[in-house]
């Protein structure tokens, strides 16, 4: 069989080849912490490859109670396609060989973009912003940095607005043609402040006005009856529904990046 086509995420507007496609699971993704499977989709002679997350797999949280982490996954994703930003790669909500379960675009990760990096001294130096300082080993510290980078950027502010408890390094993909997508995002959406994320460089910083205009309009989108509050009651419960609307209302308040509460750890661990 040749190998699956690397159809660049943003080409599938509809969804109709990871909705409709014939799945075919090639493997396990062994690192992931809850089944994650490696497959094919084929659908009207096209063909790609994705990861297929099903609900069977999930282990429970008991601090995500309700829903599943297919479901934030693919309400992450909503959230990602509503800001303009395409931040997350293609991801839907459909049955498989295993039940129901997640189903999101395979995307190549490629060499060259250095987004985090770990330097000597208590200064990030030009083009970088400070996360803070990491054990080296044999008692020495150095200081953990993230690229001064503007698709860094408007992903700290999806996950402000998601309130992703978990974005760490390797969940960071550089992609063909300069983009930058995010993924694993099933601990999303709770009510409680959980943001924990490697990328609080802009902590407490002015909001780009790029931003500003987003959140504007995902207030507007977020509001009864707007077309991604409805996608999102589909996905995730009426008090996370709730929850989303008030960061983006306290985004746009402070019109500040977040910062760290000092209630919840504030970076994920491991943090790639």
């Amino acid at each position: 069989m040749s190998a699956p086509e690397r159809i660049p995420p943003r080409s599938l507007t509809s969804a109709a080849l990871l909705a409709e496609g014939e799945l075919t699971v090639r493997g396990r993704i062994r690192e992931a912490s809850n089944a994650a499977l490696y497959c094919t989709v084929a659908y009207e002679g096209r063909q790609a490859a994705c990861v297929y997350k099903p609900v069977a797999g999930e282990r429970p949280l008991w601090d995500f109670p309700d829903g599943t982490l297919a479901q934030r996954e693919v309400a992450a994703y909503e959230v990602s396609e509503a800001t303009g930003w395409g931040l997350v790669p293609p991801t839907v909500l459909r049955d498989g060989p295993y039940g129901e379960g997640m189903c999101q675009l395979w995307v190549d990760g490629q060499p060259g973009d250095e987004l985090l990096a770990l330097v000597d001294g208590e200064e990030p130096g030009d083009g970088w912003k400070a996360i803070g300082f990491a054990e080296v080993g044999d008692g020495k510290t150095a200081l953990l940095v993230h690229a001064d980078d503007a698709r860094l950027r408007r992903l700290a502010v999806l996950d402000a607005v998601i309130n992703n408890a978990d974005r760490k390094g390797g969940h960071l993909l550089p992609a063909d043609g300069g983009r930058l997508y995010g993924i694993d995002h099933g601990v999303t959406f709770n009510v409680e402040n959980k943001l924990r994320t490697l990328l609080w460089g802009w902590a407490g910083e002015p909001l780009t006005e790029e931003a500003t205009e987003v959140l504007t309009t995902l207030r507007v989108d977020l509001g009864e009856g707007g077309a991604l509050a409805l996608r999102l009651a589909e996905l995730i419960t009426t008090a996370e529904l709730d929850a989303t609307r008030a960061r983006v209302e306290a985004l746009l308040t402070s019109g500040t990046h977040p910062e760290p509460s000092g209630e919840w750890p504030a970076i994920p661990w491991p943090p790639v």
